[in-house]
């Protein structure tokens, strides 16, 4: 995105926001940052940072930052970006992006000490792309495994595998939708 243009989906991005804030009367505030900083690139390239506060901050953090993701999704399909620019818009709340990043990225080496020990494949639950991008990414100077995306739909999830491993990796676990 060019800088007009990110000045302009940002711009974009506040009037949904303030549409659907009033709308669900929800507490809730919001700044965003155009280019924000970013302590590693390769982790976040994110050009738009939407940050999120207020009395219901919970209620976007609840079953993992669900509805958080849904407010992210309906900006992200109101500026129509394709597939490869979804990356590019961001939201958080409650320093809960880096909070996961940081918690994807234990479960990697978990994961990958778990295949170093057992010399089987690791299924990680099904996960989103960004989710599943920074695990890729947290693994791939290990030489001794490999990371492959696996599954269709809901059901797409990460493996872990020893390097010159040749047989079928265990099905990732099912994710229930809870109620």
């Amino acid at each position: 995105m060019a800088l007009a243009d990110k000045i302009a989906s940002a711009k974009k991005i506040s009037e949904l926001l303030n549409q659907l804030i009033k709308l669900g009367d929800f507490r809730l505030k919001y700044k965003i940052v155009v280019d924000p900083p970013v302590a590693n690139d390769e982790w976040e390239r994110t050009d738009i940072l939407v940050d999120l506060s207020g009395a219901d901050s919970g209620l976007l953090l609840e079953r993992g930052g669900e509805l958080l993701r849904a407010l992210e999704c309906v900006a992200i399909e109101s500026l129509r970006l394709g597939l490869d620019n979804h990356d590019r818009i961001s939201f958080d709340c409650q320093n809960f992006r880096s909070l996961r990043l940081e918690e994807l990225r234990m479960a990697a080496e978990v994961a990958a000490q778990k295949v170093r020990d057992t010399d089987m494949p690791y299924p990680f639950a099904p996960m989103n792309s960004r989710e599943r991008r920074v695990v890729h990414l947290a693994l791939k100077n290990q030489e001794d495994l490999r990371t492959e995306s696996e599954g269709e739909g809901p059901q797409r999830h990460l493996v872990v595998y020893p390097k010159n491993y040749q047989g079928k990796a265990a099905s990732a676990p099912v994710m229930r939708r809870r109620r």
